[in-house]
Order: C-alpha cells, then structure tokens, then sequence
C-alpha cells in the first residue's frame, strides 16, 4: 500500500469524476465500450489507483480487473497516473490500440490481468494470492468482480479454495450495482444473502457505500491489519453512476450515447465536479 500521510476526499472524488468524463469520451469517441459497469467501478478504481497499488513498482500490489468490460475506468485511472497519454484515450478499443476493450496484460502490463470471459479472474487471483504466501510476499491482490459475475461456478469454486488456505492477502471486491448485463441480478438468479454465503465459506466480510471514498478508504486501510481469512468488500453501488438519465438502466450496459445524450452526459459531469 502506498505511504500516503493524509487522504483528501475531495480530491478524490474529484480525481474519480475526472475520470468519469474520461470514461464517457472514450466510449464515445470509439463507438463502443461498457458505461455502467465502468461508472459503477471508478470510485473504487480509481481510490485503489490514487492510495493503494504502486504501478511504477514491479514488485507491488496487485489489481485484476475480473469484469473486465469494465476496463475504460481503470484506463482512465492508469491515464491520470500517467501510464498513458492523452492521445492514446483516443484510441481506445481500435484495432492495434494497447487500449483493448478488456484488460490485456501483455499489451499494458499496469493491468495485471488479461481478461475475457466472466468469472476467471478470482481464481487467477487465488493463484497469485497462494503463490505470494509460498513467497513470503507481504503483498496483497485485490480483485473486482461484478455482481452478475457471481452466477459463474468457477467464482464458488475460488471462493471455496481461498478460504481453505486461509488467504489473507486475497481482497475481493464485489461491485455489487444491482445489474447482470441489462438486467436486475436477482431477476436473472437471486445471489442473496450474499454477505453470509461467502462467510460460509471462511471469508471476512464488509458491506460499504462505494461511492463514498471515506467508506471506502476506511474498509481498505482496516483489512490491512485483518489476518487469518480471506477478505471480501462487497461494494453497492449504482449502474451508470454521476449521469442521471443512464443511472440503474441497464440500457446503458452496452448503449452507445448520440451526440445530445454525450453533451448532456458532460455537461452533468462537468457541473458535478467532485461532489458524489
């Protein structure tokens, strides 16, 4: 975790609107790309970006972006950073473009993962988890997931071996913005009660607002001393959250805005600023 003396919340929800408008350009200018997934995620994104993960050291913590559909809100984070630059966000999702519409590892290696289909991305952290233990590795791997994406066996089966060897150093963060695709979670298959199933099977687990960065910097900072059991954050959040008209739609999955819908998207972000 980075040494940081002092958090400043607003310039954190600052940074995480900043790369709100950095998200809808991209989709927009690139016709194409996953809004509410990806506005759901960036305050989490982007505090782990600004607090936590060290993308300059290759000995770090690590982040795998599971739902990887998501990515344009770790781009706009990695963007901030500096890891990529303000020509390249144009690129997004071209051919040839490091900028894929998942995370690809051995294009941008700031993402730790190469994603694709759902679900996987948990047991790769196990993986990467177990092998820091063997390592004796003080570093962490955290890993985002969507909420649909616990329809997927392979999650339960991850879930089930983390807590078998006690992985500590594994945190999983569940955007849990009420959505599998365009439709209600518990429409398609009820994932409730969340909390306690994956008690059940040996994990530490907290339920925080995540779009507030005081929640959430005070959940992280607490794990940190937290030993013994795998951890889990199960994050509740809003679809298409900051842009009113795209806000729990799940229209807006997949949706590509026309040219008033962009306007009037900007214009709300650029009049939101930093207040949540």
């Amino acid at each position: 975790m980075k040494e940081i003396m002092t958090v400043n919340y607003n310039q954190l929800r600052e940074k995480a609107n900043k790369n709100r408008i950095k998200i809808l350009d991209m989709v927009y200018q690139g016709d194409s790309g996953h809004l509410g997934g990806a506005l759901s995620a960036v305050d989490m994104i982007t505090y782990l970006g600004e607090c936590v993960i060290e993308y300059e050291n290759k000995n770090r913590d690590r982040f795998i972006l599971s739902k990887g559909h998501a990515v344009a809100a770790l781009y706009a984070e990695l963007h901030e950073l500096g890891f990529i630059q303000d020509i390249e966000l144009q690129t997004f999702r071209k051919i040839d473009s490091r900028l894929q519409g998942h995370t690809n590892l051995l294009k941008l290696p700031q993402t730790d993962y190469t994603s694709g289909l759902l679900g996987q991305g948990l047991s790769y952290g196990v993986g990467m988890a177990l092998a820091k233990k063997l390592k004796k590795s003080e570093k962490t791997i955290y890993v985002m997931v969507g909420d649909g994406e616990m329809h997927e066996g392979q999650i339960w089966e991850a879930l089930m071996e983390a807590g078998h060897y006690k992985l500590d150093n594994l945190v999983l963060i569940i955007d849990r913005n009420g959505f599998c695709s365009h439709q209600p979670v518990e429409n398609v298959i009820s994932i409730e009660p969340l909390k306690e199933r994956i008690e059940s099977f040996g994990w530490n687990v907290k339920e925080i607002d995540g779009h507030s960065m005081e929640q959430i910097h005070s959940c992280i900072t607490s794990l940190s001393s937290q030993y013994g059991k795998p951890k889990c954050v199960i994050s509740h959040t809003v679809k298409g959250k900051g842009i009113s008209f795209m806000e729990n739609n799940g229209k807006w999955h997949r949706a590509i805005p026309r040219q008033e819908e962009y306007q009037r998207a900007r214009d709300e972000l650029i009049r939101r600023g930093g207040d949540n």
